[in-house]
């Protein structure tokens, strides 16, 4: 009998086999299944994955560049502050983060979902700040709770200071994270989402020397995020070093002397066009923007019927009232039909056609020649110059004198202002021009706007004889080795086509405004110094006759409706070195509301003089002021 030895013949054997084969094609189709899924279908999740638990981007902010004054006083700087913000590719539960995050930041979730959502435009490997300037406290709380905030950081990064909070605050601008309108515009080509950037003012005309170079930091993570090595590190470069023109000392007094009131100042080097000082009030505190403006205070802001954020300065346009006489005296003698002698008998009033035309004095002020209509600021004596020389002459000398255009001030917008003449009425209107109008156009109404900028420039002129000079503020900017990048220096716009005979005729008249007792500026004067200038009131309703003005004061007429109160002036007066204008909205009167403003801004500059002079060891040649008494009749208007 033969025995069967061949396995295949073993049933059992067989089966056995069978069922080995079949198990091990499941096994390995299984793996192969599983292989696919994690190669193929899954190839992103375990990527990115994976290098999270590789490397870690960071970006690190460059400071922003160093402003300082005229003298080297340090104005804008950085001081450390503390970020939280989300790596987007390490927060598997967005929800979950910010219910929590929340909690620790004691701040609103919706605030935090507007950022998270806004921060999705970022790159994924740049972090989303959810919260800038985070107190200390705060940040150890969360740093105390990072294993339950998986993707969230805390960073140290530099933030705009303001050593003097609000001071000059419409100079320097603000910054505001870049817009997705800005990313897409090849001005902002290299910038990334997130960046903060310089929205208005200096911060934005030197962007660009102002924002340095942004560094970065490869980092190992593990799993958890914990670092484990620097792969990588590429410093920031600080942005460049400005500086100004400005007097911090000056720019402190004119906004101290303005207070809570509402208007412009502004102090300029007649011989260079200079800005000492330049205020607009009321301000704003940049350090809000610096940190990121929360919505309630933004809103707040744009909704303040004062307009905070407008520079007054340079945007706001004001009837320029009697300061206006300064034009109109010099087109009355540029244009040979009036002479310094000119006399005009005022009674208070001047008859044009059908209508009635008032001089602020009622009672009047009697003969008048120039230099009386200028300290007194009689109305009636321009009222009859004026029709003799007729609006477009008083227009083309007020052009000549830089109204009517922008100054040329680079770092942010102006307005022009308006000249009117003739042939503007006709263009604007299709009307001629009336007498009626020549005579109000004449003491600065009407039609005739001006900025303060404007007023300051014109001031300037007539101090330093003639030239109008471009106003500007940034001095030079310098890198950190002292090398020089940009520089400013002066620029005469023109030179006004007038006799200087004029010009010292009406200088005459301008210094016995305020060295005269009978000037309308007596208050403002130095005891050490004289001083040249002229005050204005403009209206901002139609005049009000004689009755309706004996029945009111200014306490009885609402803000918004009170007169603008103006002055400007320029010291020394026989040789100019300092041009201020100052426009105080709804401050009633020149006199007792601008003109101590431009007081306590001569009085800062000739005490910085003779504080220089002291460490110089040559001889003071100014003082402080004394005590003045304010003129009673001259106050009562202008």
């Amino acid at each position: 009998m033969k025995v069967r030895t061949r396995w295949v013949d073993l049933p059992r054997l067989k089966n056995r086999f069978i069922a080995i084969t079949v198990a091990a094609i499941v096994i390995f189709g299984i793996l192969l299944l599983r292989l696919w899924y994690l190669q193929i279908i899954s190839v992103d999740q375990y990527r990115l994955l994976s290098e999270k638990n590789r490397i870690r981007y960071l970006p690190v902010a460059a400071e922003r560049g160093p402003v300082y004054d005229a003298s080297g006083e340090l104005l804008l700087d950085n001081r450390p502050g503390f970020t939280v913000a989300a790596l987007r590719q390490e927060v598997d539960d967005s929800g979950e983060m910010l219910n929590r995050l929340a909690d620790y930041l004691d701040v609103d979730r919706e605030q935090l979902l507007e950022r998270w959502q806004a921060g999705k435009r970022f790159p994924r490997y740049r972090p989303v700040p959810l919260a800038v300037d985070a107190g200390r406290d705060t940040i150890e709380r969360i740093q105390e709770n990072s294993i339950n905030l998986p993707g969230i950081l805390t960073l140290v990064t530099p933030i705009r200071s303001y050593p003097y909070n609000e001071l000059a605050s419409h100079i320097f601008g603000y910054l505001g994270e870049i817009t997705e309108d800005e990313l897409r515009s090849d001005e902002f080509s290299d910038y990334r989402g997130g960046d903060f950037v310089g929205q208005n003012g200096i911060e934005r005309h030197l962007e660009n020397y102002l924002r340095g170079r942004e560094g970065e930091r490869l980092l190992e993570v593990d799993v958890k995020g914990k670092e484990l090595r620097i792969l990588k590190t590429l410093e920031p470069e600080p942005g460049l070093k400005t500086f100004l023109t400005l007097d911090k000392e000056i720019q402190l007094a004119a906004e101290e002397a303005i207070g809570d009131q509402a208007g412009a100042a502004i102090a300029l080097n007649v011989r260079t066009g200079e800005i000492l000082a330049m205020t607009s009030k009321p301000s704003f505190d940049p350090a809000l923007f610096a940190r990121g403006i929360t919505n309630d205070e933004w809103i707040a802001l744009l909704q303040d019927e004062r307009h905070p954020l407008q520079n007054k300065a340079l945007r706001g346009q004001y009837p320029p009232g009697s300061t206006f006489k300064l034009v109109s005296a010099l087109a009355a003698l540029d244009s040979g039909l009036v002479d310094a002698d000119y006399t005009v008998d005022c009674t208070g009033r001047i008859k044009v056609g059908p209508r009635e035309f008032r001089c602020w004095k009622k009672k009047g002020h009697g003969e008048t020649d120039l230099k009386k209509a200028i300290r007194e600021s009689c109305d009636v004596w321009f009222y009859d110059v004026s029709l003799k020389i007729g609006i477009d002459q008083i227009a083309r000398i007020s052009r000549e004198l830089g109204l009517g255009s922008t100054s040329g001030y680079a770092p942010a917008r102006e307005r022009s202002g308006l000249i009117p003449d003739s042939a503007w009425k006709k263009r604007r209107f299709n009307d001629r021009w009336y007498d009626g109008e020549t005579v109000i156009a004449a003491i600065g109404q009407g039609f005739v706007l001006t900025t303060p900028m404007q007023l300051a420039v014109m001031t300037a002129a007539i101090a330093n004889g003639g030239q109008v000079l471009r106003p500007y503020v940034i001095s030079r900017v310098e890198d950190f080795s002292g090398n020089i990048v940009f520089a400013n220096g002066p620029e005469i716009v023109h030179t006004a086509d007038l006799r200087p005979e004029d010009i010292e005729q009406l200088k005459i008249g301008l210094e016995a405004v305020v060295n005269e007792r009978k000037g309308t500026g007596w208050a403002s004067r130095l005891k050490d110094v004289r001083v040249a200038g002229k005050t204005g009131t403009s209206q901002v309703i139609r005049m009000k006759d004689d009755d309706e003005e004996e029945k009111t004061n200014d306490e009885d007429i609402k803000y918004k409706f009170r007169d603008h109160a103006l002055f400007v002036s320029y010291a020394p007066a026989t040789d100019p070195e300092i041009a201020i204008a100052v426009v105080i909205e709804h401050g009633s009167h020149g006199s007792t509301a601008a003109a101590p403003v431009s007081k306590a801004i001569l009085e800062a500059y000739f005490a910085g003089k003779k504080e220089n002079a002291r460490d110089d060891g040559s001889i003071a040649v100014a003082g402080p002021a004394e005590a003045v008494v304010v003129n009673a009749d001259a106050e009562d208007r202008n």
